[in-house]
């Protein structure tokens, strides 16, 4: 129940704020008929029924800020200094100052807190100064109940902290057990990828062995060799079954169906250029030779992550160059770009330059990028030309 309330509470700040401070409200309108009547003896300062209830609505008003305690408290205590100055006999009001005593107990630290009681002491020991007879009694017994409230007050404050410390451990006790489910979910994936791994690389060395047996026997026994090819036709399909399985265990969260289309390649990458959103240009050097698929992917991956990165940090009218060069033991492609360089700003939850990173490390590469001397951003990518099966 009390989890509910203080759940309503934060939901509805000012409105709880307007209830905390309703009953002293109510105290201060009904003793208003009581104060009409009331003749001070002596004759001393006598505040009028308008008086009265402005300064008690002055006293009440800064209760009202919830999320100032200190500020609160403070306010009410000048007023009612300024009140004791006056000689103006306390009101019903008054009591706003163990209210807001209370808030910066339960609002702030022990030493704002202590501060607040030791004021708090101050104004009882002040007002029994006016008092007809004061008394030692008199004071104990306000100091007792002033010392009550900051207690209640320290005592909310501490419970308050260790309801939020459960909450907090809570959450991060659902937090780490989520991510300990993903990574269980993770490496039991791994696990199946690495067996379907083995039944496809099985599948791959039998066809193999026997393309390489009707190549034998495609000359002098020619059934032997269509048994083979048989063969061949049926472990392919079975491996092509396994890696799909394979792929299909890699992916997560997939919704949509099975992708046909071949992955682009070097050939695709003027089409990449010239639609990338930046204007760019491409520029070969050297004669192209025959790449793996997997290794053009990584290429094209590669600048199309490069250009990605271009179009989002290098900011307006940005343009950039792609520059692959064959020739000699490796091939060397750099992307650069007249952007912001080294004033771009960094995103937090990028991962573009790993998976390029990874993507070359696939093939025996490396990436280098970083921000030019000149201003810009460049991706300098060197791939071992790998000669295509």
């Amino acid at each position: 129940m009390f989890g509910s309330v203080r759940a309503w509470s934060r939901r509805h700040e000012k409105l709880a704020s307007a209830l905390r401070v309703a009953p002293l409200a109510a105290l201060c309108a009904l003793t208003t008929v009581p104060y009409a009547s009331y003749t001070p003896p002596g004759g001393g300062p006598y505040l009028s029924v308008a008086g009265y209830l402005g300064l008690s609505a002055v006293l009440l008003a800064p209760l009202l800020w919830r999320d100032r305690p200190l500020a609160a408290f403070s306010v009410v205590s000048l007023i009612s200094f300024g009140q004791w100055l006056a000689d103006i006999n306390p009101l019903p009001a008054n009591l706003a100052v163990l209210v807001a005593l209370w808030a910066v107990a339960y609002r702030c630290s022990f030493g704002w807190a202590l501060a607040a009681g030791l004021v708090a002491e101050l104004g009882a020991f002040l007002a029994l100064v006016n008092w007809d007879t004061p008394t030692l009694g008199m004071f104990v017994s306000g100091s007792i109940f002033v010392v009550t409230i900051w207690l209640t007050g320290l005592y909310a404050n501490t419970r308050r902290r260790y309801l939020e410390g459960l909450e907090e451990r809570a959450e991060r006790a659902e937090r780490e057990r989520d991510q300990q489910a993903r990574m269980a979910a993770a490496a039991e994936r791994a696990r199946i990828a690495r067996e379907l791994h083995d039944v496809v690389a099985h599948n791959v060395s039998v066809m193999v062995v026997q393309a390489d047996g009707a190549g034998y026997a495609l000359d002098s026994d020619p059934e032997q060799a269509r048994l083979a090819v048989k063969n061949i036709s049926k472990t392919g399909r079975a491996a092509l079954a396994e890696m799909r399985r394979l792929v299909g265990v890699l992916r997560e969260n997939e919704t949509g169906g099975t992708d046909y289309t071949p992955q682009p390649g070097l050939g695709q990458l003027e089409e990449l250029v010239r639609g990338s959103g930046v204007p760019a240009r491409l520029r070969v050097g050297g004669v192209p030779g025959e790449l793996p698929e997997g290794q053009q992917l990584a290429v094209y991956r590669i600048v199309q992550e490069a250009l990605t990165n271009a179009l989002k940090h290098g900011g307006p009218g940005v343009q950039a160059l792609v520059e692959i060069e064959y020739g000699g033991p490796e091939l060397v492609l750099r992307v650069t770009d007249d952007g912001r360089g080294a004033a771009a700003p960094k995103s937090p939850d990028g991962h573009g330059l790993i998976g390029m990173r990874e993507r070359a490390g696939m093939y025996g590469g490396a990436i280098w990028a970083g921000p030019r001397p000149g201003g810009g951003f460049e991706v300098l990518a060197r791939l071992p030309m790998v000669k295509a099966a």
